[in-house]
């Protein structure tokens, strides 16, 4: 119970700093490039997921950094639990925004930080906001930020890997970028399977090799969303093994 209340209080305690923050950020965005811009706004949100892993007193590991490359990427990550984000945001040193339900536009500061991290907010019930989150995200990449989604749409809880929804392959393909591939396990045993309180995990992110536009553009569709779910599928039963 300790852990949970120091962990939300955090999270949410940590508002008014980011927002002073955010203004003073937005007032140097006129001078700066998109790249540096977008690791400008990434240093608080990632102090912010740092800070918040801290609480949960998880221990997280990363393999794979070396691997991370220059200029945009399409980031394709399993779905474990509602610690993803931060265990991501906090562990790659790279800037990125992601994909994210439309509901939390209802909290505070947070969805403002989103917007200019690159963040492309949808409405799941609706099938034309789903279409242009496509085309909005392709854009946002295009332009020149990396973008994290995560295929499943739905957190597995860590009950094994999903179906990958097609969207993010059409995605990487109109925008021309690479796949950047994660694996991430143990984010559930933070919350999700703990009947929503924190406590304390095994975290495990593995960056995997990138995956070249040139590699999947003229693959068939469906090829192509397999491959990439194979590449995550094998990293996280390699780690499984590991740990045996």
């Amino acid at each position: 119970m300790l852990n949970s209340i120091r962990t939300f209080s955090f999270l949410f305690g940590y508002l008014p700093v980011a927002a002073l923050k955010l203004k003073s950020f937005q007032k140097k965005k006129p001078h700066l490039t998109i790249s540096e811009y977008d690791e400008l706004i990434h240093t608080e949100p990632r102090k912010w997921a740092a800070g918040i892993m801290k609480r949960t007193k998880s221990e997280v590991s990363v393999t794979g950094l070396e691997l991370l490359p220059e200029g945009p990427v399409l980031i394709v990550s399993n779905h474990e639990g509602n610690f993803d984000i931060p265990v991501i945001l906090s562990s790659i040193p790279k800037p990125f925004g992601f994909i994210s339900k439309k509901e939390v536009k209802k909290l505070p500061v947070i969805p403002v930080y989103m917007e200019d991290m690159n963040c492309v907010f949808i409405d799941r019930t609706d099938r034309r906001s789903a279409l242009k989150s496509i085309s909005d995200t392709a854009e946002k990449l295009i332009e020149g930020h990396s973008i994290l989604i995560f295929p499943e749409g739905t957190r597995s809880k860590g009950n094994g890997l999903g179906e990958f929804k097609a969207g993010f392959m059409r995605i990487a393909a109109d925008a021309g970028v690479p796949i950047l591939p994660l694996a991430i396990q143990g984010t559930a045993d933070i919350m999700e399977k703990n009947n929503n309180k924190i406590k304390p995990a095994q975290v495990r992110l593995q960056i995997l090799e990138p995956i070249a536009h040139e590699t999947f553009k003229s693959m068939p569709s469906k090829e192509a969303i397999q491959f990439v779910k194979d590449k995550i599928e094998a990293a996280l039963q390699n780690a499984g093994n590991l740990q045996k």
